[in-house]
């Protein structure tokens, strides 16, 4: 047995499982914690990760756990810290993303109920809908049982993050604990994933093999699972063309000749044209047009088969045809084995040049804007280059409104696992966060942000955290001095008429990453984009790309913006604008 304090007692329970960071800002109540990460954790591979504000804390743990099997913590003291995770555990929960989150409590004998402590705050009820599930850690002896059981409810079903609430005079709390209370992942949750039920699968593959104009559509639980070798296999072996929900990208590169770009004109052509849909880990939400006509087919005559391992998410938003609750990875694993033993693999399908073709065309109308020598620089101009230079081998962290619909268009994903953004909130400012805990978890990658200057100020003061931490992250701004996706709505439907969109024009944003030590560079010209991107990647400091883009080209996206301003106004196509 040992003598320790409870903040010790946390620290030997997160080792683990495998922990190698806590990203947070400490606190009074967390001495115990931090120093037992100095003392026992640092010299067993664990480190604290201070950042410059606790959302930005979330987004690293999130972005570990997005891009790695490990599961991100973070931290933030009693009351206001506790409330400034809140947005990134926000964007975790609406993305299914297994994450722990630990907050220090006041006193226990003033605290549920409180009596008027300073900071006091009921973290329990905060922190209540946005984590898949939460506890009030109030005994010392029930620390390492309580985050083994945060861990099997983070990572087993459908993800999520999870919340602990600890009093600080539990962390405080000194006695002696053996050694045998702190058990290996592989000791108290099981590692084994659900299975299909076979008469389901069996049901699905004589459905797959008797289509006309069969799909793969594989969202984020696709990711989840890791199950992309399967969707590849399956794909290729029937040749079944694949579209992604956007936390799906990557699943298979996007130059693959069965892959159609998300929301591009081939991918809505298969999405509505199919006879026979295998959604694969897909909820079917609004940025799938909650899987409805026109931009999906008529379910009277296009099949639905749900895969998914949250039986709630089945039928959710589309009704189906073939529910199948199970693991991506191995239900896909039995649809292949039982199409293996029926038939050999398929010849290319007639209707995918068609489909490729329509892609291909949607494209071209991009092209000019692509390859703009205009100045001030086009966004797109701006993005393509980017994707050039950086896209295979990188990892793109997308944050911002119109700047992520021309990304939309320009970017293109080759690897899982290497595409992130808050798809199920659309959060600004994630960027920093997201592209240092991709960094940390893919030191040997290039990763990049794209967003715009609002999404940029939103958590800019943390580029002081990747210079401290020497995480050379290339964080590129498409700077139009405005609210672009705002504006854009206010220039298309209510007569031009702006207000509250324009930010000052004289902010420096290359200037303002010198001053905290990054690299800044102030891009206004299209050829000098480039150029300041090669020296950006050999860089071992952050770099801030500051680009100047066309205003008035920004408010403009052909295409999606129509689409993400008719699905804001429901119903209401042609609003009124005034005489």
């Amino acid at each position: 047995m040992a003598l320790m304090n409870g903040g010790e007692v946390l620290v030997r329970a997160l080792l683990k499982e495998g922990v190698r960071w806590v990203f947070g800002i400490p606190g009074g109540q967390l001495c115990t914690f931090t120093d037992a990460i100095a003392r026992v954790g640092r010299p067993n591979g664990m480190d604290f990760i201070m950042t410059r504000h606790e959302a930005v804390a979330a987004h690293m743990a999130d972005a570990v756990s997005r891009t790695s099997d490990m599961v991100g913590v973070c931290t933030g003291t009693v009351g206001p810290g506790a409330a400034n995770l809140v947005t990134g555990v926000y964007v975790a929960h609406n993305d299914s993303i297994p994450m722990v989150v630990i907050t220090p409590q006041i006193h226990s004998d003033r605290s549920y109920p409180f009596k008027g402590s300073e900071q006091q705050l009921d973290q329990i009820g905060l922190f209540r809908p946005i984590t898949k599930w939460n506890a009030l850690v109030n005994r010392w002896d029930r620390i390492p049982d309580l985050v083994r059981w945060a861990f099997r409810e983070a990572t087993t079903g459908r993800p999520g993050p999870v919340h602990l609430d600890i009093n600080v005079d539990v962390l405080f709390q000194n006695g002696e604990m053996e050694e045998d209370a702190f058990l290996p992942p592989e000791r108290y949750r099981s590692e084994t994933r659900p299975c299909g039920d076979p008469e389901a699968v069996e049901e699905a593959v004589r459905m797959l093999l008797s289509a006309e104009r069969p799909l793969i559509h594989s969202g984020g639980g696709v990711m989840r699972a890791k199950a992309w070798d399967e969707v590849r296999e399956l794909a290729e072996y029937l040749q079944i063309p694949v579209t992604t929900s956007i936390s799906g990208r990557g699943v298979m590169p996007e130059d693959h000749p069965l892959v159609m770009l998300p929301k591009g004109m081939g991918a809505l052509m298969a999405e509505s044209t199919a006879d026979v849909v295998l959604n694969v880990g897909c909820t079917q939400s609004e940025l799938d047009f909650w899987g409805q006509p026109n931009m999906w087919g008529d379910p009277a005559t296009q099949k639905f088969i749900y895969v998914d391992i949250d039986a709630g998410n089945i039928g959710l938003n589309r009704e189906f045809d073939l529910g199948i609750i199970g693991d991506a990875k191995k239900v896909l694993r039995q649809i292949i084995e039982r199409v293996k033993e029926e038939t050999g693999p398929v010849a290319e399908r007639d209707f995918l040049a068609g489909y490729r073709e329509l892609e291909e065309q949607a494209l071209q109308s991009y092209e000019e804007m692509a390859r703009s020598e205009a100045k001030p620089i086009h966004p797109l101009r701006l993005i393509t280059e980017a994707v050039d230079l950086l896209g295979r081998d990188g990892i793109l962290v997308m944050d911002g409104g119109n700047t992520a619909l021309w990304t939309n268009i320009a970017g293109r994903v080759y690897r899982p696992r290497s595409y992130l953004w808050a798809e199920g909130t659309g959060q600004l400012g994630t960027g920093i966060g997201f592209a240092m805990g991709a960094k940390l978890t893919n030191p040997d990658r290039p990763v990049y942000i794209i967003h715009g200057d609002g999404a940029f100020m939103f958590n800019c003061q943390d580029l002081e955290t990747a210079v401290r931490y020497k995480l050379p992250v290339i964080d590129i701004i498409s700077n139009d001095s405005a609210w672009g996706m705002i504006k854009g709505a206010q220039h298309a439907y209510f007569g031009r008429r702006y207000c509250g969109v324009d930010f000052g024009e004289t902010t420096r944003y290359d200037l303002l990453a010198e001053a905290m030590g990054a690299r800044g560079i102030r891009v206004e010209d299209p050829e000098d984009i480039r150029p300041a991107l090669e020296e950006a990647d050999v860089s071992d400091r952050p770099t801030v790309i500051d680009a100047v883009v066309d205003r008035e080209a920004n408010l403009d996206v052909p295409i999606l913006f129509e689409m993400i301003i008719n699905l804001w106004l429901k119903g209401c196509p042609e609003p009124y604008c005034g005489d």
